[in-house]
């Protein structure tokens, strides 16, 4: 295929973005069609087929697809179309306006979370369809509703079960693609291969209720709660290393021949952002975040509970994580542990794959030295389904080199979230390289 311009890309790109981002799919509570029926119109209109699958009417997801021949391995390009609610007092512009600034940054919620990748994604269907593309297996594009809430269970996680169809070899979705200057001169890229699960907790504290006019008599659970959580915050999570992360540190230290302790104070002088974001890919995190007492201001509870976002590592269970709260509570202080969710995520595709081959070779070509950084995300998203359904390889990966990390960083889930729209030129040349590349595969042994 003959390749577009840069200022082709660089014109379909931020128009579609543009229009995605004034389409306010604030979630909850989300009512995502009206972004949904965009994308179907644009997709449509360049000879796409494309199908709205909703389980709620307001809430639809979108399936298109570039049918294949069937002689070579399917292609899933994902994005989702909600995003997390915005409060415009604190923005410089409007967070549903999609202004672009003279500086050539695109603003709006969901510019980098994720209305951008989803967007680009589309615009690869558009470009590839136009040109008569023929790939050997299918390609197929999937605007999921409800990732950033998911409470609901109308996107993806719904979809795999309502449409088997969507099974693909390969998945390209969100949480990877930030360009890392390391301190000792190289590039690393970030490819998310796998992500920790969720596996939330509550800790209840169990004292004797009594009349709040005189608290001595009775033991009041509340301050027993105090005292406990105090030790979750001083909790040490016991670290380990998984294969996954281990690959990790090789790729950023050549070797890891001393301790983890002493590994992970020379991973994390590389990059400012290593301070914050390895520690938690080497164990659980335990983060109280809900509080629940006595239902009257007049009675001391027997019970108060406090729940825990917990982010396990994969392969750790219900009693993997009871074993570390014992440790970091003791047993002075009566108290009981629930979970009142089974655990979520936790998957993780192999990196030896055509896939991870072709983000590599993007790399040589279009930046050159820069290395891939395979890791596992400390959040969720919804590549997981396609592994844990279909056992699709599913990567994380949306190359970026105009947008500085900061402002990634910084911006993503808050106020001013913005994106250089060069970006979106960049992340379209990858993806239509990855596409027409994958496409274009023979059978897979």
């Amino acid at each position: 295929m003959q390749q577009p311009s840069d200022a082709t890309l660089r014109e379909e790109t931020t128009a579609l973005l543009s229009a995605l981002l004034r389409v306010d799919t604030s979630n909850p509570p989300g009512g995502e069609t009206p972004a949904a029926l965009l994308l179907k119109d644009y997709l449509e209109s360049a000879g796409v087929e494309c199908e709205l699958v909703a389980k709620a009417p307001q809430r639809a997801n979108l399936v298109a697809r570039i049918p294949g021949s069937g002689q070579g391995p399917s292609l899933a390009l994902l994005g989702h179309t909600d995003v997390v609610p915005a409060d415009a007092r604190d923005w410089r512009h409007p967070p549903f306006s999609g202004h672009l600034d003279d500086d050539g940054y695109l603003w709006g919620r969901g510019a980098l979370d994720m209305k951008d990748e989803t967007a680009v994604r589309a615009v690869t269907m558009a470009i590839l369809a136009r040109s008569g593309f023929k790939p050997r297996g299918d390609l197929v594009f999937i605007a999921q509703a409800d990732e950033e809430d998911g409470t609901e269970a109308v996107g993806l996680t719904w979809l795999v079960g309502e449409r088997p169809d969507i099974a693909c070899d390969f998945s390209i979705d969100e949480g990877g693609g930030d360009r890392l200057e390391l301190a000792d001169g190289r590039i690393a890229v970030t490819m998310t291969v796998g992500e920790k699960a969720t596996l939330p907790a509550i800790v209840t504290a169990l004292g004797e209720a009594g009349h709040a006019s005189a608290p001595g008599r009775g033991e009041n659970a509340v301050p027993r709660l105090g005292r406990l959580i105090e030790r979750l915050d001083a909790y040490k999570p016991v670290r380990r290393v998984l294969p996954d992360t281990g690959r990790m540190l090789e790729e950023l230290l050549g070797s890891v021949d001393d301790d983890l302790a002493s590994a992970l104070e020379r991973a994390i002088r590389l990059h400012p952002s290593f301070a914050s974001g390895l520690p938690p890919l080497l164990s659980t995190t335990i983060a109280p975040t809900r509080l629940y007492g006595s239902s009257a201001r007049n009675v001391m509870p027997s019970r108060a509970s406090v729940e825990c976002d917990c982010r396990v590592l994969p392969g750790t269970d219900a009693d993997g994580l009871t074993a570390e709260f014992r440790a970091a509570l003791g047993d002075d202080i009566p108290y009981e542990i629930d979970f009142p969710e089974p655990p979520t995520g936790g998957t993780v595709s192999p990196i030896d794959t055509p896939l991870y081959q072709v983000c590599q070779d993007f790399l040589a070509r279009h930046d050159p030295g820069a290395q891939l950084l395979p890791k596992i995300s400390t959040g969720f998203c919804d590549s997981h389904f396609m592994r844990n359904s279909f056992g699709t390889v599913a990567y994380g990966f949306f190359p970026i080199r105009h947008t500085p990390i900061d402002i990634i960083r910084d911006t993503v889930h808050s106020k001013d979230e913005r994106i250089h729209v060069d970006d979106l030129v960049y992340a379209a040349r990858f993806h239509l390289y990855a596409a027409e590349t994958i496409g274009a595969m023979g059978p897979m042994t």
